[in-house]
């Protein structure tokens, strides 16, 4: 028997038992009076929906409004989907399918043509459309500023900030530089209340926070702190960095090798682009650690979408999109002259050269995935092949999509 789950937005008086009820869930204490007051800025209270049972809430989501750009320089607007949970005593039971479509249903309600998340568990989201989007990879580099090649960029300069300069300035840096890469997304003022500035001024963590400046000003930042000091060496954790270029990425990265007392940095889901490997004399100095997904990318509004990225030059190429969730995005999509159109329904007259469901086109979306790659291990199919080649042409961007951005 099927049981319907009432779905409802939160009172403003349950917002701090929906977050106490996700820190439960992944395994943290609830938040104290000061660490409440930064996190509960980090989304809208209209946003946080949850389930009730028994008279006690037993599930919770919520989502913040941002910006996702995509290949071509478009910005979209996008649902920032967090502290999503269910209580230990009622999974299983439809209440996670609830909430997925109810979220939904207002995410498309909103506009917003896109959602994002990052996902605990890799096997959850896939059934309610979500794909992976962009990935990462982990690094450890032995701390060392010497291992620099001499043909390495050397521009600019770097500054330590004090921490009272720590989020104004970086969330400033972050503004200018986040969406000229595909997957890059924007910061909420409620972001940086719930992230950094409750590090630096809640918990009083020890933050290293440095600017690089170069030629037209400001354009790339790094955030570390000490890493595990039970460890066998003293290690130096990056948790946010952000460059505009190769240059402003070498400076930082100089930076950090040479901070006293380090022997080793490390950093966790790094563009697979970044160049490391090239910028030291030694490459083996820099090793990779694990790669793995960062953001999911869920298409609310395929047509809006498809439509709102750049593709490359290619001849047209005709893809059938399966949306078993939002049923109104299935159809088929025709790609060409660098645009895409709805152009059928599902087992209409126009016939598909290529298929795939709406997570699968998520993995392709920023250019994470080529068709031909999805094609190959049975995430698309391919009635045609001959369409293969034409789709990578179509999807190719010129660089990596990355987020960079935990939410």
């Amino acid at each position: 028997m099927t049981v319907a789950h009432a779905v409802e937005q939160l009172e403003v008086g349950e917002l701090r038992a929906a977050h106490t009820l996700f820190a439960t869930a992944i395994g943290r204490p609830p938040a104290d009076d000061a660490a409440w007051a930064a996190s509960s800025r980090l989304g809208s209270p209209d946003r946080v929906l949850g389930v009730h049972a028994g008279g006690a809430l037993v599930a919770t989501a919520t989502s913040f409004a941002s910006e996702l750009a995509v290949p071509g320089g478009s910005v979209l607007p996008m649902a920032a989907v967090t502290r999503v949970a269910v209580r230990a005593d009622h999974t299983r039971r439809g209440l996670l399918t609830a909430l997925m479509r109810a979220q939904l249903d207002d995410v498309a309600a909103r506009g917003e043509a896109v959602a994002s998340l990052r996902a605990s568990e890799a096997r959850i989201y896939g059934r309610f459309g979500y794909g992976v989007a962009t990935r990462g990879r982990s690094v450890r580099v032995r701390a060392d500023p010497t291992l620099f090649r001499p043909g390495a960029p050397l521009v600019g300069t770097v500054r330590l900030l004090q921490r009272d300069e720590i989020v104004p300035v970086l969330r400033d840096v972050h503004a200018g530089i986040a969406l000229r890469r595909p997957g890059g997304i924007s910061r909420t003022d409620g972001w940086w209340a719930a992230t950094t500035t409750r590090r630096v001024e809640v918990d009083r963590e020890y933050v290293l926070a440095a600017v690089h400046t170069g030629p037209d000003g400001d354009d790339g930042f790094a955030v570390a702190r000490p890493g595990d000091a039970s460890g066998p060496e003293h290690s130096l954790d990056v948790t946010d960095l952000h460059a505009a270029d190769v240059g402003a990425t070498a400076a930082l990265w100089r930076f950090l090798l040479g901070v006293d007392l380090v022997e080793s940095v490390q950093a966790r889901l790094r563009p697979l682009d970044e160049p490391l490997e090239l910028l030291l004399a030694d490459p083996r100095a820099c090793a990779v650690t694990g790669n793995e997904d960062e953001t999911w990318l869920r298409l609310v509004d395929v047509p809006e979408a498809l439509a709102a990225r750049d593709y490359g030059a290619a001849d047209p190429v005709l893809i059938a999109v399966h949306d078993g969730f939002l049923e109104e995005n299935s159809g088929v999509y025709r790609i060409a002259g660098g645009a895409a159109e709805r152009v059928g329904p599902l087992g209409g007259p126009v016939r598909p050269e290529l298929e795939c469901t709406v997570d699968a086109l998520a993995m392709a979306y920023l250019g994470d995935r080529r068709p031909s790659e999805l094609v190959a291990s049975g995430w698309w199919t391919a009635p045609e092949p001959a369409a293969v080649p034409r789709a990578d042409a179509a999807f190719a961007t010129a660089g990596t999509p990355w987020c960079g951005t935990y939410f």
